[in-house]
């Protein structure tokens, strides 16, 4: 098992961090870049580094010090819409840890990174002092999406059980203290 380094990103980080998440969008979601929900992947820096209570996190190789995988959190609650009402009003901004970005370059995974990510994503909401909840939604489509979130939280709602089905996510609450 590589040793990898997981570090809060800086400045010469970025491009890695951006290269990984771009990637993810084109090659994983199929969605390529949306301007609307991808904002932060062009300025990372004013969505994760510049906000005190939040944070972005990069995860090394070890071999050439290549960024392979992103984590980030923010304090911006869901949406609405385009999530329904009552998330939103569960997991209100300020007060909700909403994880994101937590993308592994395919050739890395299965190697513990995604989980060393979101521990440390806990940690520092819990740091923080002043999150009580942390969300998160995601893609079933994605290949190991699903169960790995199951295997971490809570679903708290599965838009593909809805009536119209929603916009087919899965949202979810992570325990703080994992």
């Amino acid at each position: 098992m590589l040793d990898y380094c997981i570090r809060a990103a800086g400045p010469d980080d970025l491009d890695g961090a951006r290269a990984v998440m771009l990637d993810t969008l084109y090659r994983d979601f199929g969605t390529g870049y949306v301007p609307h929900w991808h904002g932060d992947i062009v300025d990372p820096a004013a969505a994760y580094l510049a906000p005190a209570r939040h944070t972005l996190l990069v995860a090394l190789d070890p071999e050439d010090g290549a960024v392979v995988a992103t984590g980030a959190l923010d304090s911006r609650g869901p949406a609405h819409p385009p999530n329904p009402r009552h998330i939103a009003e569960r997991f209100p901004s300020g007060e909700t840890a909403q994880l994101r970005r937590i993308y592994v370059r395919p050739e890395h995974r299965r190697r513990g990174l995604a989980r060393r990510l979101v521990t440390e994503l806990l940690a520092f909401a819990a740091a923080d002092g002043g999150y009580r909840a942390v969300y998160l939604h995601t893609d079933p489509a994605v290949e190991g999406a699903e169960p790995f979130w199951r295997s971490l939280g809570k679903v708290v709602l599965d838009e593909r059980e809805e009536p119209a089905g929603g916009q087919g996510i899965i949202h979810f609450e992570i325990p703080m203290g994992r």
